[in-house]
């Protein structure tokens, strides 16, 4: 293990395009989702829903915190439409299962989206065991990444200490935070949208183009 990970034993991974690869576009169909949610909810076009669709993300973080402060949605109904998917775009994981099992310590999935799909996503990839728990944006009292709450959140609920602590991340100003707290931070660079916005090098430790080769690179020089 290189000499700067040997003191990390809280593995802590985002979910959607970090521990799949975003070429499967899976977030095309939550995408497309969203969009039919807004749609309907405020009797516009499939264009008009789009750009407020996108407006939100980038000015809230997530289209989902928008929408609950501009037209007080319920999240809970927003979420189980949105995460209806078909997610046989996904396959079977064995490699990155072993990697994370090999890892020393604890692990935990941090996502801005909800619990129940989180599980879903992870069975799907054969990692329904890998992980101690999931932080999601319920535990984040709906404040979602990038926002440190979250962070502060979640570090408290399960005892992690920051500076034992690796987040691993494809949206880069994620990681911002996480390494303001003192953890180990790696970007996903593949790709994914808005990934590299923010991206800074002052708040990124590890570069990587795919989570399991670097993990397995990991545990091999372990």
């Amino acid at each position: 293990m290189p000499p700067t990970l040997t003191n990390i034993d809280h593995w802590i991974f985002d979910l959607d395009n970090t521990l799949y690869p975003a070429s499967a576009r899976l977030f095309d169909q939550i995408d497309v989702k969203m969009g039919d949610y807004i749609s309907r909810l405020l009797d516009v076009d499939r264009i008009e829903a789009r750009r407020i669709q996108k407006q939100f993300f980038h000015s809230h973080g997530t289209t989902l915190s928008g929408l609950m402060e501009a037209h007080g949605v319920e999240p809970g109904h927003f979420l189980d439409y949105v995460h209806d998917i078909d997610l046989e775009v996904i396959d079977e994981d064995r490699a990155l299962a072993e990697a994370i099992g090999a890892l020393p310590g604890r692990k935990f999935v941090f996502t801005n989206g909800d619990a129940p799909y989180a599980r879903r996503v992870l069975e799907r990839l054969g990692l329904e065991t890998s992980f101690e728990a999931i932080h999601d944006i319920h535990a984040c009292d709906y404040v979602p990444k990038p926002e440190r709450v979250g962070y502060e959140a979640m570090c408290r609920t399960f005892e992690i200490k920051p500076d034992r602590a690796l987040f691993v991340e494809d949206m880069a100003r994620n990681l911002k935070p996480a390494k303001a707290m003192g953890m180990v931070t790696v970007w996903v660079n593949n790709g994914s949208e808005r990934g590299s916005h923010e991206a800074d090098s002052d708040f990124i430790d590890y570069e990587i183009a795919a989570v399991t080769p670097w993990l397995r690179g990991i545990v091999e020089a372990a």
